[in-house]
């Protein structure tokens, strides 16, 4: 259960919809002076070198965030996300790459929390060690438990506001039914809070499931949601048409329940343009619908 390692997938095309959908939400979050708790059950090690073994083995970050470095023009949402990645290297060079940590700590004041599960021991020494070159003291907590279990005894948070951001491996086919009960539970527990979960879109019949039972989550619970979805590529590539290579990810989504009204608005206009940006070959698309 531990061979997934984010490392090998830093800035594809998953990362760039899931933080710039994330950025957005932290952006309008952070706008009210009460205290905001966010919570990552699924961490990785925090912080990414582009130019590490890991990525240059896999490429994705070329055809992710690294297709958008010299890009004119971005719609705004785009372009706070490629800021912001920007602000973590020095001299133009685009060699390390935040993770969803990172991007909140950024975002975060000094009033606001951030807890961070990774079951990883590996990669929770790796996140235990960048996090302590922020020197953020109580802000951050650092935890080595099963995010889907570990939350649940944080809700609902002191300030009653949270965002929580559940994105697994997905590689345990367990995973989509752990993640749907995990925002069930939290929803019980804390009907307020933003919950956010990416997802992966594969020919697997829970991937292709998961929006569908979140919206009945959504509904059952009277909450309103919103959900985006980016392709890139066909799912149906061959092993021959890759040389043998497994093809990659060809398609994700971000499902939100409780979602800041700005973050649709800022997605009918980034989405295409992700869609147009990131596009592999000609079944590019993207998907943006809600409800509520």
């Amino acid at each position: 259960m531990f061979s997934y390692r984010h490392a090998f997938h830093a800035g594809n095309h998953a990362d760039v919809l899931k933080h710039t959908v994330l950025i957005a939400a932290l952006q309008h979050l952070t706008q009210k002076d009460t205290a905001l708790t966010v919570f990552d059950t699924h961490a990785g090690a925090g912080l990414y070198r582009l130019d590490s073994e890991f990525t240059e083995t896999s490429g994705e970050a070329a055809d992710g965030v690294q297709r958008l470095f010299d890009v004119q023009g971005l719609e705004p949402a785009l372009q706070e996300y490629l800021d912001l990645v920007a602000s973590f290297n020095t001299g133009g060079s685009h060699k390390v790459y935040p993770g969803s940590p990172f991007i909140s700590q950024r975002l975060l004041r000094e009033q606001d929390r951030l807890k961070l599960f990774e079951l990883h021991p590996t990669d929770t020494r790796t996140l235990k060690a960048n996090i302590a070159q922020l020197d953020a003291g109580r802000q951050i907590a650092v935890l080595q438990e099963d995010g889907f279990e570990g939350v649940k005894k944080f809700l609902p948070p002191p300030s009653k506001r949270a965002l929580l951001l559940c994105d697994p491996s997905y590689e345990l086919k367990s995973d989509y039914g752990r993640v749907l009960d995990m925002i069930g539970d939290s929803l019980k527990r804390f009907p307020t809070g933003v919950y956010a979960v990416w997802y992966p879109i594969i020919p697997r019949p829970e991937a292709h499931d998961m929006p569908r039972r979140l919206k009945a989550l959504a509904t059952k619970a009277g909450k309103s949601w919103l959900h985006a979805a980016l392709t890139v590529k066909s799912s149906k590539i061959s092993l021959a048409a890759t040389g043998g290579q497994r093809p990659g990810l060809p398609a994700s989504g971000m499902f939100l329940i409780n979602p800041p009204f700005t973050v649709k608005t800022a997605l009918q206009k980034a989405l295409p343009q992700m869609a147009q940006l990131l596009a592999q070959d000609r079944n590019a698309s993207h998907l943006l619908e809600s409800g509520g």
